[in-house]
């Protein structure tokens, strides 16, 4: 199945924090992902879509702002 990569967009926010926490094994990890992220990082984070339209994965990204060689 084909996965299609495109930047988040603040609607994905929604999709992608319902499985946070399970893709942790668990772990209560969406307190660590806020909306503003989608908002705000839109430019380095993605989000992966299968055909079907459903959630294949995704990836926040950062660059710091006050260490240019770093990003999460």
């Amino acid at each position: 199945m084909a996965v299609s990569i495109r930047h988040v967009q603040p609607p994905d926010y929604g999709r992608v924090i319902q499985h946070v926490n399970e893709w942790w094994g668990g772990r209560e990890m969406a307190p660590m992902l806020p909306r503003l992220f989608f908002i705000h990082f839109e430019s380095t984070s993605f989000v992966a879509d299968r055909e079907d339209g459903t959630l294949a994965g995704f990836l926040i990204g950062f660059l710091s702002q006050t260490d240019d060689d770093t990003a999460y």
